[in-house]
């Protein structure tokens, strides 16, 4: 048998076993049973015509009727986004010009999902008349510049047909429809617990087939782009010392471990809509264990970013910072202390000895940077990691790997488009703690919503530090952006009388009811 028909028997296994547990969690109280088996079948539909089309264009073109068949019977097209952004890698290839032009735009199955979900949602969403413009709130105004800016400065630089697809197509697919979507379509609690538990599931699975790979140091999907016919990604295993990095469906370990990060954020707060104390709990050492399988530092520290964020945003913050803190002294003395003591301190961040010098080379690419960056300090280059200072960061496989988000911001569009990217981050972190604040009591669901959100958020700006934006690392982080403004213009309504018929109605009164059940337990 082929190795990737091999691979799909176990990824088959694994995605049945997690969605079988989830199932029933998952459906007490975030989402509906019957759109739970619907999209947990679109996810196999998918991920068996990848591994079974053996032509890339058969698998993109049914995969584009299995997602635009299942899209009109589809309530929270955010959610069923989430569920199956992580079923098969975005493998790409371009569309040929036909002659007229070298290339229309490249597709994977990011973009796809983007095209057959995300953009019905935004034509639909545009004519509703209780959606915002875009533009109305502070991160639209942020981001709309931002965007603007990008396309001016790699106009100048670039023929006008790239200019046009990299500036203004692929911003709109990449960038702005995931942000729009994500802040528009979610307006009440029992939508809100729907998306980011489906996320979640689709987070387990990925963390269910991270695991398997770390276990078994077998890859389960490199054997795709052979089957496909489309070159994806490198081939040869990467370890951190003699343990292969998992990376599943995103190609990349720190993406994968990344995505799980995030989804741990979102867990937090799901917390109470899985009245399984058990059931939650094996969830999170689900997570856990698929956050240690790529052995990807940068997620850690942005996991233990989201969880500290999260305890002192909360109730009785520095009690139970004190508490988590204990125990965390015991539990990790009594960790090192045991048999995989040195192993553990050997593979921590700033303090391990395994692969030191990957440390030592992003101090580099940010003092090399900074010098590149100065030369054009207000709007950059895009143009910059070719220059002459930049060539002495290329690697033995002739890349310059730019392993910062930041930093390839300020190269390509400088300090003032670094300002405009931190700044809308910055905006929407705001609006939500603003938010979080106007509310009555701590203890309830919409500030345990915010808690998350704004945790998420913060964990995701730390990750970002330690990788470019590659894979599914922007959809995330433009999504969880668009999640916060969402959580504040859902209040916002939710306080203005004048409003109240905009949120009145079947959906006004789930948000309201499940509102007060959630306050009177807490």
């Amino acid at each position: 048998m082929a190795e990737h028909l091999r691979a799909l028997v176990v990824i088959l296994l694994l995605a049945s076993v997690v969605f079988a547990f989830a199932k029933a969690p998952a459906c007490a109280l975030a989402s509906a049973t019957a759109d739970f088996e619907r999209r947990r079948n679109l996810w196999f539909a998918i991920t068996l015509t990848a591994f079974l089309a053996h032509n890339f264009w058969v698998y993109i073109v049914v995969a584009a009727v299995l997602l635009l068949l299942m899209l009109p019977r589809e309530p929270n097209k955010l959610a069923m986004y989430f569920f199956v952004l992580f079923a098969v890698p975005p493998i790409s290839v371009q569309i040929t010009g036909l002659g007229v032009i070298e290339h229309f735009f490249t597709i994977h199955y990011l973009r796809l999902l983007a095209l057959a979900i995300l953009l019905p949602a935004f034509l639909s969403l545009r004519r509703q008349p209780d959606t915002e413009r875009f533009g109305q709130s502070i991160p639209d105004k942020i981001l709309l510049v931002y965007l603007i800016l990008n396309f001016v400065l790699i106009l100048q630089v670039d023929t006008a047909t790239n200019a046009v697809r990299r500036g203004v197509f692929y911003a709109f697919i990449d960038t702005f429809l995931p942000y729009y979507v994500a802040s528009r379509s979610l307006k009440t609690l029992p939508r809100f617990r729907d998306a980011l538990m489906a996320f979640v599931v689709g987070a387990l699975v990925l963390s269910a087939i991270g695991a398997f790979e770390f276990a078994k140091s077998w890859l389960l999907y490199t054997g795709l782009q052979d089957a496909l016919d489309a070159p994806w990604g490198p081939r040869y295993y990467l370890r951190r010392g003699e343990n292969l990095r998992a990376h599943g469906s995103t190609g990349q370990a720190i993406a994968f471990g990344y995505a799980v990060a995030v989804a741990m954020g979102m867990f937090l707060y799901l917390r109470r809509s899985v009245p399984n104390p058990t059931a939650w709990g094996l969830g999170l050492l689900l997570l856990i264990a698929g956050l240690i399988a790529p052995i990807s530092r940068g997620p850690w520290v942005g996991a233990a970013a989201i969880f500290l964020a999260f305890v002192a945003t909360g109730p009785s913050a520095g009690l139970r910072l004190a508490q988590f803190g204990l125990i965390g002294v015991i539990g990790g003395s009594v960790l090192l202390a045991s048999p995989a003591g040195e192993t553990i301190i050997e593979h921590l961040p700033f303090v391990g000895s395994i692969d030191a010098r990957n440390v030592t080379q992003r101090q580099r690419l940010l003092e090399v940077s900074i010098q590149v960056i100065m030369q054009n300090p207000f709007f950059g280059s895009f143009t910059a990691r070719y220059s002459s200072t930049m060539q002495e960061l290329r690697l033995g496989d002739g890349l310059i790997d730019v392993v910062n988000t930041y930093v390839r911001v300020a190269l390509e569009s400088g300090l003032v488009g670094l300002s405009l990217f931190s700044g809308f981050f910055i905006a929407v972190a705001v609006s939500i703690v603003r938010s979080m604040r106007s509310l009555p009591e701590r203890n309830g669901e919409l500030h345990l919503l915010g808690q998350a959100l704004l945790s998420t958020l913060l964990g995701i700006l730390v990750i970002i530090y330690t990788v470019s934006s590659i894979s599914v690392i922007p959809y995330i982080y433009w999504s969880v952006a668009g999640l916060g403004v969402a959580y504040a213009r859902m209040l916002a309504l939710a306080k203005a009388p004048a409003n109240a018929p905009r949120i009145a109605g079947r959906a006004g009164l789930q948000a309201t009811t499940a509102k007060k059940r959630f306050m009177g337990s807490g």
